[in-house]
């Protein structure tokens, strides 16, 4: 291998459309044993619906964090208050015949105030589920392994 392709003066050839990335943040917002969940209206692309946990764009001059909080109260209409990053999700999926990368910054919230019915207009339902179901029954692996994060930080806490 020349020098050249290990500095990265060189990337393979690739096909389509340019990669496009995103930066989203997101949150587990617990109320006891309960995480809160939507089910986007947004369908999944065979159609189905997808249960999945509040996140969105962080919008420019916020942080992670401000998003997280920011996409939890618009989609689900709850305030948490933060407790501990859970850590970040990457992964790529099709939009329009371009490959869109993703970055997801989760945190871990608790419940402060706020009702599941003042959920925006992105949000078909949003409601509250037990922890052990939302390890199954969430859409996205990524997303059943941030539950599965925050089950392990609040096992470490007691």
């Amino acid at each position: 291998m020349s020098s050249k392709r290990r500095s990265g003066s060189h990337s393979p050839k690739r096909s389509g459309a340019p990669r496009a990335q995103e930066i989203s943040a997101g949150g587990v917002v617990l109320r006891g044993e309960r995480v809160v969940v939507i089910v986007p209206t947004r369908r999944a692309p065979d159609g189905s619906r997808v249960l999945a946990l509040p996140k969105g764009h962080v919008d420019p001059g916020e942080t992670a964090l401000q998003a997280a909080e920011r996409e939890v109260r618009e989609e689900t209409g709850i305030v948490g208050e933060l407790v501990h990053e859970l850590g970040e999700v990457r992964y790529w999926y099709r939009r329009d015949g371009r490959t869109i990368g993703k970055l997801v910054t989760f945190y871990l919230f608790n419940y402060v105030s706020g009702d599941t019915a003042d959920h925006d207009d992105e949000v078909e339902e949003a409601r509250w589920i037990g922890l052990r179901e939302a390890q199954t029954a969430l859409t996205h692996a990524a997303e059943r392994e941030m539950v599965l994060r925050a089950l392990a930080y609040l096992e470490e806490d007691r």
